[in-house]
């Protein structure tokens, strides 16, 4: 999948041209604006399905996935309508699109609407996987997106109509078949997954309660996201909307080798809480944070020292701003890898009204310190730096208000996780830096040559100064690294 969105990104940038992509980039951010409610459910949603499973509660587990099914409706209607009234009139209004563009950006906008309704409405199926910890489905689901990616390319090429709307229509095509996808095999393997209406007050209060403290830090990373874009075309034009749109696309990859990770942690966090296991309850944050970070280092190390080349070679053109955005948002992605594990105990205690106003408000921050930083004259990169001190003030405040939650070993995860984190930042980047500051050049040469540094130094220094004598054994237990060495003696 990253090989194919390497090529798919750059072929898309050259055949929709730089201000194009960058209207792609913006218009579908109003329309993600409008769902701001769905990631609170989302995780609202995922949290209270872990949950049961983790009690084995049959029974709620159904009453969850209707009730979750019936916001989610509710939820797309009230989106349709504000998306079709005041985001309409915000996009023809107050966007800065050239006027010859602006038809083709309406198109896009009612294809975006339809994407995110679409969304919304798969949503609780897609719970039920990840609860379920089915993994394999997303593996075969991959496969498919990597084959529709290509048709899509191909498509978008030979089709004799106006670029920017044909690959809006396609992008929702595809978003509309992996959608069904997931609702078929959840419907076909999971019992709970039958919508069926109940008077259950007490759960929907709960979801409810749960979705509406969580909206705070889903509303402060939209601003974030989508925010900062607006307000960068705002300030700027398109095209620097499309070094953004270029950046998210790396930071996505970059994403991807933590993600999945991720995904198969979180739901062993809220079902060790549910059932009270203390003890493996850390132990997982611990190195969950820590085997993130890991693995983001390992992959964004040689894109931040060999960004211009990088890009260069990937994109053949690269708009301006496209290398520190990339570098700055790599480098959020990295402190927000951290924080996750963190987020995921917050949400399993369930209580996050606390949690929520706090990190939330400091969220909040980075989009009106952004402009004011950007009415002093800063440059676009600066609020992405505003963005990356906002987010390890976020870290900090998590571990002190997990503290206060549930009693969070705070000194602990300092120990454990941030002290390895630090120390293998430092050792595995010392030589690689080195190299490239005493040479000197761009060449694909260079760029294999520090590719090759950054891996073995990541993960030699991972492995020696990042992990526990338990966790070193684990992994040279494991058969097929035992193998190796057995056939090398």
């Amino acid at each position: 999948m990253v090989l194919v969105t390497l090529y798919t990104s750059r072929v898309v940038l050259q055949t929709l041209g730089v201000e194009d992509y960058g209207i792609y980039n913006v218009v579908g951010g109003i329309v993600s604006m409008m769902g701001i409610v769905n990631s609170a459910l989302v995780i609202a949603t995922q949290r209270f399905i872990m949950y049961e499973l983790g009690k084995g509660n049959q029974e709620q587990l159904g009453k969850i996935f209707s009730s979750s099914f019936i916001c989610f409706s509710l939820l797309s209607v009230i989106i349709f309508i504000l998306a079709e009234t005041v985001g309409l009139w915000f996009l023809n209004s107050k966007m800065v699109i050239p006027a010859d563009r602006l038809i083709a950006a309406n198109w896009v906008y009612q294809f975006s609407i339809l994407a995110c309704l679409n969304t919304l409405l798969v949503n609780p199926y897609n719970a039920c996987i990840i609860a379920h910890e089915k993994m394999d489905v997303y593996a075969y689901v991959s496969i498919l997106e990597v084959v529709l990616k290509l048709i899509v390319v191909y498509l978008l090429l030979i089709i004799p109509y106006d670029k920017l709307i044909v690959y809006g229509a396609l992008i929702l095509f595809c978003q509309v078949l992996i959608t069904m996808v997931y609702r078929i095999y959840c419907i076909k393997h999971f019992n709970e997954c039958r919508v069926k209406f109940h008077k259950d007050m007490s759960l929907y209060k709960k979801m409810f309660s749960f979705t509406g403290w969580n909206l705070l830090g889903s509303l402060a990373n939209l601003l974030q996201t989508q925010g900062l874009n607006i307000l960068l075309n705002l300030f700027f034009s398109p095209a620097v909307n499309a070094s953004r749109g270029i950046a998210n696309q790396v930071n996505g990859t970059v994403s991807n080798f933590f993600n999945n990770f991720l995904t198969a942690v979180r739901p062993q966090i809220i079902k060790y809480y549910s059932i009270g296991d203390t003890e493996k309850l850390y132990k997982l944050i611990n190195r969950s944070s820590r085997f993130s970070y890991y693995l983001i280092l390992l992959v964004s190390m040689p894109i931040i020292i060999e960004a211009p080349f990088l890009l260069d070679l990937w994109l053949g053109i690269v708009p301006d701003y496209a290398v520190p955005f990339t570098r700055l948002i790599v480098v959020i992605t990295a402190v927000d890898a951290i924080s996750n594990p963190l987020m995921t105990l917050a949400q399993a205690n369930g209580n996050i009204k606390m949690y929520s106003v706090v990190t939330g408000s400091i969220l909040l921050t980075i989009v009106p310190i952004s402009y004011f930083v950007l009415r002093l004259g800063g440059s676009p990169s600066s609020v992405f730096v505003v963005a990356l001190f906002v987010a390890v003030s976020c870290l900090i405040s998590r571990m002190l208000i997990l503290k206060r939650m549930v009693n969070f070993d705070v000194l602990g995860f300092a120990k454990n996780a941030l002290a390895p984190i630090v120390l293998v930042t430092i050792v595995s980047t010392l030589l690689p830096l080195y190299i490239k500051i005493y040479f000197d050049n761009e060449s694909f040469k260079m760029f294999i040559v520090i590719s090759a540094i950054c891996l073995f130094s990541t993960m030699i220094s991972s492995f020696l100064l990042g992990m526990s004598k338990y966790e070193r054994g684990k992994v040279l237990g494991m058969k097929h690294i035992g193998r190796i060495l057995r056939k090398k003696k």
